[in-house]
């Protein structure tokens, strides 16, 4: 019986796990099959003597008998059941060893491996692209994903917001000029003030526009003593309020008696002034007059229609063709000595000013900053963008235009002209936020001209303005509480409506509530 087991195992082994036959083992496997082989050939010629033996026998019956016989052998059957199995895969193994060496089979191999190697070099190729690509993005997000949230705030604010004109403020002073050398044979022999070569000033002149439409070119035009007369600035202070104002006096020096009695009509000191002193609005009315009997002697007069709008303080010229319109405001001013500040017919904001006060400004000397400033910038510069921006959103309410102006001139005047990138606007709006939040902590913001030590020296001031001290621009906060908390208001509106642009522009959703920056 446990014969039987051992050679059902070893027919099991070898129908399910057949040894594979290399190169090296076929020889000796062959010459073990060819003993094999023999040893089976003797065992059958054995069992067919016995048959023929048991022929000879005569009658059915002995026949029957020794088939008996044998098929109560079955240990026999078994046996001969496994040299059959052993005689077939030995003429298996005998036709693959007459074969050449295993050519399909490794041509087979070979194909398989060149294949899964393309596979492999494909799969690393498509990982080492994939890390590439992947440490691309990595850093991306670390680097340049912050400077094209960045540059797409600057490309933003350049896109969406209309610029002013800048080509058009030569034409238009060269235009003021014309009008007031019209004025000529007007003022021939008569002793009224001889206008100057006019000064483009304000916000369209250095290059932003706080208005979504309608930009307003603002020009200053000086005004000289007539022959015979002299100006004579005298501070006003009975304004009780930082910032200088003054009045101009206006002295007759000495004017033979009979020019006077001829011009009597024409002195300055009987239409123009109030108790010898010039009048502001005196001024105004006879410049809007000047102007409407001067402008069809202009050749502009062809393609341009004038309209002198009504204003108290300045003369408002509005311009209009067939294609465009624009408006111009013309400011009159007498300069302090050889230096960029004037004191001006401009009104101080938010006050009523008295028709004979003449209110410091900086205008000029502002502008030759935002010049220097230019010459200065890269090309793709945001100090403009920004300062637009942060106009549009808070301006006309707490905090003034031109209060918004001086914090980003006090910020130029400070960082350097390289960190004022497309790329950094994002970083610029934000000091510009703190800067007006430590300022109104402290309930004070310094006028940028005055008691500034580091101005550029292409400005000309007079020389006691470096060494006076800055005005206060948020006086009035640190004298009414009221007003500050207003302000303090007013500047978490406008950092959230810079937030809100923010978010915008990274394209996240806001939840709080409020109205899209203008």
């Amino acid at each position: 019986m446990e014969a039987l087991i051992v050679l059902v195992l070893l027919v099991q082994t070898l129908v399910q796990y057949p040894h594979v036959v290399g190169d090296g083992l076929d020889e000796a496997t062959r010459l073990r099959m060819e003993m094999r082989e023999k040893y089976l050939n003797q065992e059958m010629t054995r069992l067919l003597q016995e048959l023929e033996q048991s022929s000879l026998e005569p009658g059915v019956r002995a026949w029957g008998a020794l088939l008996w016989a044998t098929l109560e052998q079955w240990h026999f059957w078994a046996l001969l059941g496994v040299l059959g199995l052993l005689l077939a895969l030995a003429f298996s193994l005998r036709k693959r060893s007459r074969e050449p060496h295993g050519s399909a089979p490794q041509e087979n191999a070979s194909s398989n491996l060149e294949a899964r190697e393309d596979q492999v070099n494909g799969r690393a190729n498509v990982e080492e692209n994939n890390a590439a690509g992947r440490e691309e993005r990595k850093y991306g997000a670390n680097g340049d994903q912050e400077q094209d949230r960045d540059s797409k705030l600057g490309r933003f604010i350049e896109e969406s917001i209309r610029w002013p004109v800048l080509d058009r403020g030569c034409v238009i002073t060269d235009l003021i000029d014309d009008l007031t050398r019209a004025f000529g044979h007007h003022l021939s022999n008569r002793f009224y003030p001889v206008p100057q070569q006019a000064i483009g000033m304000g916000s369209a002149f250095e290059g932003w526009s706080p208005r979504k439409e309608d930009v307003v070119y603002r020009v200053l035009v000086p005004l000289s003593p007539p022959p015979g007369h002299t100006f004579h600035l005298e501070p006003n202070t009975a304004a009780g309020m930082p910032g200088k104002d003054f009045c101009v006096r206006v002295e007759q020096v000495h004017i033979p008696e009979e020019k006077l009695r001829r011009n009597k009509n024409s002195i300055l000191l009987y239409n123009l002034c109030t108790r010898s002193y010039l009048d502001v609005e005196k001024t105004t009315l006879w410049f809007r007059l000047m102007a409407r009997a001067s402008w069809s002697r202009l050749p502009q007069s062809k393609h341009w229609r004038l309209r002198v709008l009504p204003s108290r303080r300045s003369c408002t010229l509005r311009l209009t063709n067939n294609r465009e319109s624009f408006c111009v405001e013309v400011l009159f001013g007498v300069q302090q000595g050889n230096s960029d500040i004037y004191v001006s017919s401009q009104s101080r904001e938010a006050l009523f000013t008295p028709s004979t006060v003449w209110p410091e400004t900086y205008g000029v000397a502002e502008m030759k900053f935002f010049s220097h400033i230019a010459r200065q910038a890269p090309p793709d510069s945001c100090h403009l963008r920004c300062l637009q921006l942060l106009a549009r959103a808070g301006g006309g309410r707490a905090f003034s235009n031109y209060t918004l102006k001086t914090i980003m001139m006090h910020l130029l005047n400070t960082i350097p002209m390289a960190q004022w990138g497309r790329r950094h606007c994002r970083q610029r709006l934000l000091e510009s936020l703190d800067y007006l939040r430590c300022s109104l902590q402290k309930k004070r913001l310094d006028c940028f001209v005055i008691g500034n030590q580091s101005i550029p020296p292409q400005i000309d001031l007079p020389l006691h303005f470096q060494t006076l001290q800055p005005p206060n621009l948020f006086w009035h906060l640190a004298q009414d509480p009221d007003a500050h908390r207003e302000a303090r208001q007013d500047f978490s509106f406008l950092r959230y409506r810079l937030k809100q642009l923010f978010t915008a522009i990274d394209g996240e959703a806001s939840s709080a509530p409020g109205a899209p920056i203008a």
